[in-house]
């Protein structure tokens, strides 16, 4: 066992603990991660905030990359030193929907109780999202991890975990958006304008973007919205309607907020489908009108983490990015270090922010 610092949660709605904790060395098909960078994602506060229980003490943090650092005697394809991207999708591979190709929905579940977290005396510390990433070190399943260039910043890097593949894999993967449609997104946060690239990327001819601030919308435009629309507006679907000159074949909803979801079908057009890919809080409840959804052959589908598979879309995101026709850079909104973890926290609380990185080293 080694010692490492990381940001603890010892009780729901408290403030991290930055502490001493026990990493064990990786065995099998497991690598150990020297992080260099892991961003604040909504989930992680979410958890921490007890909305969806969960075990305690954890560390959460899920959103990483850093430099392989050990690697387990069953590892293959991966060497010390490596630049990876660490992500939370542990996947066995051979339940049925790994088999089919959805590793992101994978039915085999994984105990963070009994993972390679201990606590500084030896006492239980779960690894929450099977990554436990606000912490100087991981270690995690090989699956949970793509190599990527040592030229891209770890700081832009550790986006694409999380928050810019579950945007863009909406998109493109879920919604399956062709070039010429048009597109909502409600929501103009982290996951939202990564939606909004995602689009862009994808040929829509529209893309209203939703939310409650003009400063944001202002943002969205400059990461491909064409449109934007106030959600404070006594109607906001009949304004983005005006926009598009219809409705949308696709409305993204990256945020948790149940107004969201129960005015989300009412920007669609005939055929056209809801991506749910905001989380609520476990309880909340939205409706709908299921005969107009029936009538207009209109549909609804969860999205969990942009229905990706890693090793095939992460090099994607990585090439566009190297393109320069994906934005990562511009998403950050400030750098901290692991002991203001709890102020960069309570800056993503506020809604302004974009992703907030916590940098190690620093």
């Amino acid at each position: 066992m080694q010692i490492i610092k990381a940001a603890v949660a010892h009780e729901f709605g408290s403030p991290l603990v930055i502490e001493n904790v026990q990493l064990r060395a990786p065995e099998g098909t497991e690598v150990e991660v020297a992080l260099d960078a892991v961003a604040i994602c909504h989930s992680d506060i979410t958890y921490a905030s007890g909305a969806w229980g969960g075990s305690l003490p954890a560390v959460y943090g899920h959103e990483a990359a850093g430099r392989v650092s050990a690697v387990g005697d069953r590892v293959k394809g991966l060497g010390i030193g490596d630049s990876v991207v660490v992500t939370l999708i542990r996947a066995c591979g051979a339940c049925p929907n790994c088999a089919s190709g959805r590793p992101t929905v994978c039915e085999t579940p994984y105990d963070g109780d009994h993972g390679p977290l201990k606590t500084a005396d030896g006492g239980k510390l779960h690894q929450a999202m099977a990554s436990g990433a606000f912490a100087e070190k991981v270690v995690v399943e090989q699956g949970q991890v793509v190599k990527i260039s040592h030229d891209i910043p770890k700081d832009a890097a550790s986006l694409i975990a999380c928050g810019v593949i579950t945007g863009v894999g909406a998109v493109v993967n879920a919604a399956q958006l062709r070039a010429g449609q048009d597109v909502v997104v409600i929501g103009a946060g982290g996951v939202g304008l990564n939606a909004i690239q995602g689009a862009r990327i994808a040929g829509a001819r529209r893309i209203v973007a939703v939310d409650m601030s003009e400063e944001k919308l202002a943002i969205a435009r400059e990461f491909g919205a064409t449109d934007g629309v106030l959600a404070t507006a006594e109607k906001p679907w009949r304004d983005a309607m005006d926009a598009m000159g219809r409705g949308a074949d696709a409305v993204i909803v990256t945020v948790g907020a149940i107004p969201a979801y129960d005015s989300a079908p009412k920007y669609l057009a005939g055929g056209g489908k809801v991506i749910m890919v905001g989380m609520t809080h476990s309880g909340a409840m939205s409706s709908y009108e299921p005969v107009m959804l029936a009538a207009m052959a209109q549909g609804m589908t969860g999205s969990k983490m942009g229905d990706v598979v890693i090793q095939r879309d992460i090099p994607w995101i990585v090439d566009l990015y190297e393109q320069g026709r994906l934005k990562l850079d511009e998403l950050i909104s400030g750098r901290w270090s692991l002991d203001e973890i709890n102020e960069a926290i309570e800056d993503t609380k506020t809604g302004a922010a974009r992703r907030n990185v916590i940098m190690f080293g620093t």
